[in-house]
This record gives C-alpha cells, structure tokens and sequence, in this order.
C-alpha cells in the first residue's frame, strides 16, 4: 500500500482540524467543539455534488472506474526499469546462443501483457518498421488513456473551488435578503455559513483531488519509462546488439545516481574477478 500518500493525507487533515479547534489564547487550548462552527449539510451537498456531477458530465467512462485508479494509486506495484533492463539483456543472450525463436518460452511466461507482446513480434519474424510502430502507438495510447484519467482529477480539482464559490454567492444573497427582518445579530453567523463552502471546496481540491492528480502522473511516468526501455531493448535484440552494450543503453533511460550506482556495482565485481 502506498503509505506515504496515506501519512500525507491524514497529516493534512489533522493540521486543518488542528488549526480549527486549537486556540492558545483561551484556557482551553483544543475545544473540539470549535468543529461544530464547519459542519454544514448544505454546503457539502453543494461542493461535493456538484464537483462530481460536472466529473461526470465531463468524464462519463472515466468516472466509472474511480474505485480502480485509487487501487492503483494505492497499490504497491511500481514500475522497476532496472528489473526490466535485466530480463531484456538475458533476452538477448538467449537470442545470441539460440536464435528469436528460443524466446517464446520466456514471452509466454512474461506477465506483462505490453512485454509480451513485444517478444512475439520478433518472434514471429515481423518487419522492424512494423514492430516499432506497433509497440509505439500502444504506448501513445496508453498514455492518452492515462492522461484523460489525470485530466479528470484536474477537473475536479478546478470545479471543487468553484462550486465552495457558488455555495458562497448562495449564502451571501440569502443573507442578504435576511437583512429586511434588522436582526445584526444573525449578520455574522450567516456570513460564516456562506464561507464554509469556499472552504470545503479548496479542502476538496488540494487535499484529495490534487494529490491523486499528482500520484497518477508518477505512475504514469513510471511506466511510459519501461515501455520505451522493452521497445529500445527489443529493437535492439530483434537487430542482434551485444547484450554488454545494450544493458549501457538502456541504463541511460534511468536517472544517474541509479546509473553510478549500476557502474559501481559492475566495477566491484570486476575488480573482485581480477583479484581471483
């Protein structure tokens, strides 16, 4: 579970409620009863409804699968480039001592459909202009896929503010139309309810829908990384690279301190071989 997602939205949640019922002025410092000032049903119905509803009106098929991007965001499944930059060079040591077709064996045992794909088509002799631009448009749209995912999250994030706006204009005209009765006394409270829900709909934005946004776009990235390290790999394999040099190339696709990293590592074991 990504608990790091987790830890940061509940430390949010608990800073803002903090916030609310904490007051160092008084003889009690946390008077949770302070909470009861922000609780308010219309002003729920108004933001949380209405972000969703123009969710909706702007994301039909999106919607639907909500519940499967926060299983996604909140799952453990990460996209390893190094785990794929080895499985591709013993690939291509396969394919030096045994040919293409000795790898239909380890295609059929991939769990990655994307993978797996990759390996039959060289296997089964395609073109390389055709395995190119086969495995290229399934990550275009993939990530198009993705990328209306992340939009929608975006959407949410812009409506939910503008709704808590809306919920405002709303308590503040009928506030206003309160005043022919003279009563002042009731002139600061309704105004407090008025701006409980500009209040709710920025929480709406930036605690929930604005995280998501951001942790599918990592997820995103993640993954449209190893796809092009499994395309650049298995041009490579299919054109018959030394798996020596292609492990160098496909290193450059991850970011430098994995690639020192990665050079220590072979310089010790080198070194090590040397001193046998």
């Amino acid at each position: 579970m990504n608990i790091v997602y987790l830890i940061g939205l509940l430390l949010a949640f608990f800073f803002v409620f903090f916030g609310i019922m904490v007051d160092f002025n008084a003889a009690q410092v946390v008077d949770p009863a302070q909470l009861e000032l922000f609780l308010d049903e219309a002003s729920v119905l108004i933001v949380i409804g209405g972000t969703f509803a123009v969710m909706v009106a702007c994301y039909p098929k999106q919607v639907r699968s909500m519940f499967k991007h926060f299983q996604i965001m909140l799952g453990t499944k990460a996209f390893n480039p190094e785990k794929y930059i080895d499985e591709l060079v013993e690939l291509a040591q396969i394919a030096r001592k045994n040919g293409l077709l000795a790898l239909e064996e380890r295609a059929n045992a991939q769990p990655d459909p994307f993978f797996k794909q990759a390996i039959m088509l060289i296997v089964d002799a395609t073109d390389p202009d055709r395995v190119r631009s086969i495995l290229t448009n399934d990550i275009e749209q993939t990530s198009a896929r993705h990328q209306e995912v992340i939009a929608m999250y975006e959407r949410g994030s812009n409506a939910a503010p503008a709704f808590g706006m809306i919920g405002t204009l709303i308590g503040l005209i009928k506030m206003l139309y309160g005043l022919s009765d003279a009563d002042m006394s009731s002139l600061g409270p309704n105004m407090g309810v008025a701006l409980i829900t500009t209040f709710y709909g920025s929480l709406l934005a930036h605690v929930v829908f604005n995280p998501v946004a951001a942790n599918l776009t990592a997820r995103d990235e993640e993954e449209m990384v190893c796809r092009e390290i499994i395309l650049e790999g298995i041009m490579a394999i299919q054109s018959g690279e030394n798996p020596k040099y292609l492990r160098e190339r496909l290193l450059t696709f991850t970011n430098q301190n994995k690639r020192d990293g990665e050079s220590g590592g072979k310089s010790k074991r080198r070194g090590k071989g040397n001193e046998e």
